[in-house]
């Protein structure tokens, strides 16, 4: 069977995103969380917090792509500081491909970002120890601070 994504069922995932307490929403491509390859299409907002983590499972890359809108992946060292920052839109850099132990974060630039992920299943909650120490978890009082940190923050920085 073919599965058909048109640009209005993205846009209502947007639409899906703004209204989230989150500000962020996704779809999923693949039929199981235990499929092997797992493919979804992300719906994000300015306002959103994604968390710095990684993937420490040796298999686990994640594929990135921006659809539309503007969102920059940041690269962290084991003690929280920038070591890059990759804008990512259509006329920027379009699509990324994030090695597996490699601390990560998405900052959300503008409002109706879409884009699409995969990366190898099968899916698992990451892990606590896969989420970096030195930010601070969803929906804590220190997390806007740092959201708004990655979104303007600077390779050799570090929050303090």
């Amino acid at each position: 069977m073919i599965k058909n994504i048109t640009m209005a069922d993205l846009h209502e995932l947007a639409n899906k995103a703004a209204d989230s307490e989150r500000l962020r929403s996704h779809l999923n491509v693949h039929e199981a969380l235990d499929a092997a390859v797992q493919r979804l299409f992300i719906a994000t907002e300015p306002e959103t917090y994604m968390r710095p983590h990684r993937h420490s499972e040796p298999h686990k890359w994640e594929f990135f792509v921006v659809l539309e809108g503007a969102i920059d992946l940041l690269i962290f060292d084991e003690d929280g500081t920038l070591q890059q920052r990759l804008p990512m839109a259509a006329d920027k850099t379009r699509a990324v491909e994030v090695p597996p132990n490699t601390w990560h974060a998405y900052a959300c630039q503008q409002t109706g970002t879409l884009a699409l992920e995969v990366k190898e299943g099968a899916y698992i909650p990451t892990p606590e120890a896969d989420f970096a120490s030195w930010s601070p978890p969803e929906n804590t009082e220190a997390a806007p601070e740092f959201r708004d940190w990655m979104r303007t923050a600077q390779p050799g920085s570090r929050m303090a």
